[in-house]
């Protein structure tokens, strides 16, 4: 079987302007995959479980395993040398590697989701790692920090890392998406997903359906119709929200669906990050012929412009997403004409 590694070399004649640098820094990557794949399955017998009892930048309470993988991959990256600039989701500034030695000529930028879903931890759901890459375009009277504000269009890959029954590494550059599961006697992620797509339909939707309340009234429309029996659109839709980006875009980018978290009344820009969690997996849904809006507008088409940015995110099955932004459309349409 085709293990992670071979595959990368294979493939790295896709990247004329490389020279196994990308290739590297996607090994570093796997390496603290692996890494956290391992604290994540003993997390109850190493007193990894619980809160850390600091809070990150986004203001939440930072669980023990989300420094530890935040540790992890920053340790990877910064010895690997092939990334000058990194972001996590963990840190209100950005990680300056071009002052390391090591590091100094290096051409890619990454943002990174440690570990997604970390809410989840004490009850053991799947959890994930959220990655984007983007390559440096060398300016010299700009700071790396905004040198990484490029629109997700520009991303030379991204991909993530499910922690569940069994660890997958999914991810893309531009040519489709493949996925590689873990196999644990061996320590080598191998393919089992080969060019993987997302079915243009579905019959899953996934939200919040808690906060209905604070929904705009598109959303509330469209939960509304994927409740209706209708024999004819295989409706009632199945609702499945587990709460963890990761497990839930997988399990749709498999099985066909759509993921949405709208804006709402406690964030009306949004609550999900539009650097570490929507750009690289609306690259990957893309990539898989699905589609990512924010109801509106594509989520790679944005234009950043500051590392935390919150976007709300509609992502998943081509055809459902487009009948979610029918229903925004409707709404706008009718408030033009109130």
């Amino acid at each position: 079987m085709k293990t992670l590694g071979q595959f990368i070399i294979e493939k790295q004649a896709d990247f004329p302007f490389a020279k196994g640098e990308l290739s590297r820094l996607l090994r570093d990557i796997a390496i603290a995959a692996k890494l956290v794949n391992r604290e994540v399955n003993k997390a109850g017998l190493a007193d990894l479980l619980g809160a850390h009892g600091d809070m990150n930048i986004q203001g939440e309470v930072q669980q023990k395993l989300d420094v530890y993988a935040d540790v992890q991959f920053i340790s990877a990256l910064q010895r690997g040398g092939e990334c000058c600039y990194l972001a996590s989701e963990e840190h209100e500034l950005g990680i300056d590697l071009s002052n390391d030695y090591v590091s100094k000529n290096a051409k890619y930028m990454v943002c990174i989701d440690p570990l997604d879903g970390s809410s989840n931890i004490d009850v053991n759901v799947s959890l994930g790692t959220i990655f984007s890459i983007y390559r440096r375009a060398g300016a010299d009277q700009v700071t790396m920090a905004d040198e990484l504000l490029q629109q997700g269009k520009k991303q030379v890959a991204a991909g993530y890392i499910i922690y569940g029954s069994s660890t997958m590494l999914v991810y893309t550059t531009g040519n489709g998406v493949n996925g590689f599961t873990l196999d644990p006697s061996i320590g080598e992620f191998c393919l089992s997903h080969p060019n993987m797509k997302i079915p243009e339909h579905g019959q899953i939707y996934s939200i919040n359906e808690g906060n209905y309340i604070k929904f705009p009234q598109a959303i509330k429309n469209y939960i509304k119709y994927c409740q209706i029996e209708d024999s004819g659109t295989n409706r009632p839709y199945t609702s499945r929200y587990i709460g963890s980006m990761v497990a839930d875009i997988h399990r749709n980018l498999i099985r066909g669906g759509v993921f949405i978290y709208p804006e709402t009344l406690s964030f009306p820009k949004g609550k999900l990050r539009l650097m570490y969690e929507c750009n690289p997996m609306a690259f990957i849904i893309e990539q898989a012929g699905g589609k990512a809006t924010t109801g509106s507008d594509r989520i790679l088409d944005i234009q950043p412009t500051e590392l935390h940015q919150r976007v709300p995110i509609v992502i998943g099955s081509k055809k459902m997403v487009e009948q979610v932004e029918y229903f925004y459309s409707m709404e706008l349409e009718s408030a033009l004409n109130a």
